[in-house]
């Protein structure tokens, strides 16, 4: 474990992660980023979840199913447990602003001293947090949308990404969606999307059109339209900014 987090720190991993190069209407420049633990949190999380199966059978605990398996509080089990999920989450908090940092640094080589970083925004979509009071709240593929919180919505890979502030909608536990969201599965995208489309959607954009059949399954038509996903949030998020991505590049 260890080995495997020093080696993939910094690192931006495959699937619907990805590096943008945005523009907004006022003609600045955003970097944008979707990276996580890398694996990492999946295999803390697995090992757990077999000490919580061992704990239950030793206890005797009735089970509907193994995978309902948990952990009472207070126990040392479960403050293991907590710690490194939370671990987990700094990992990834840091690993982003490290990826960060080197962006920055490219443009920096790039376009000189005359610049600056006017904002930057760092939020977890596949995560739990402690409240006040005491309870827990896991978010998974949302973010915190708790009143005047900024974060980030995405698009597909061909739209437009939102950057948001949040309402603070107690009825929707201040949270609100962290991207559009697929409308075909990875498997049925790469069986009926075609390039040729692919390529159209993506026109006027510098990506990686040369592996455009690897990445089928991340072409806008596989994602729901952005839009709407906003619109359908508007009472969770104001939005702030729209900026549309010039260069795109997803991890394979």
């Amino acid at each position: 474990m260890r080995e495997k987090t020093l080696k993939q720190f910094g690192t931006l991993g495959a699937g619907n992660h990805f590096v943008e190069v945005c523009s907004d209407a006022q003609g600045r420049v955003w970097l944008l980023l979707h990276s996580g633990s890398r694996g990492i949190g999946n295999l803390l999380a697995t090992a757990h979840v077999r000490v919580a199966q061992e704990f239950c059978k030793a206890e005797d605990i009735a089970l509907e199913d193994r995978d309902f398996a948990y952990l009472p509080s207070e126990t040392s089990e479960a403050d293991a447990y907590l710690q490194d999920m939370l671990w987990a989450q700094r990992y990834a908090y840091a690993q982003r602003e490290a990826m960060m940092d080197s962006l920055m640094e490219a443009v920096s080589l790039e376009l000189g001293p005359d610049w600056n970083e006017v904002q930057r925004i760092n939020c977890h979509h596949n995560y739990a947090e402690q409240l006040v009071g005491g309870g827990w709240i896991t978010r998974k593929g949302a973010i915190d949308a708790g009143d005047g919180k900024m974060g980030i919505i995405p698009g597909s890979m061909g739209a437009a990404t939102y950057i948001v502030r949040g309402r603070g909608n107690a009825e929707a536990y201040c949270t609100s969606p962290h991207g559009a969201g697929r409308v075909m599965g990875r498997n049925q995208a790469r069986k009926t999307l075609s390039t040729e489309e692919f390529r159209k959607q993506m026109a006027g954009k510098t990506w990686l059109d040369r592996d455009a059949k690897r990445l089928l399954d991340e072409a806008p038509s596989a994602y729901k339209p952005i839009e709407r996903v906003i619109a359908d949030s508007a009472d969770l998020i104001e939005p702030v900014t729209k900026i549309s991505q010039f260069i795109n590049y997803k991890g394979l």
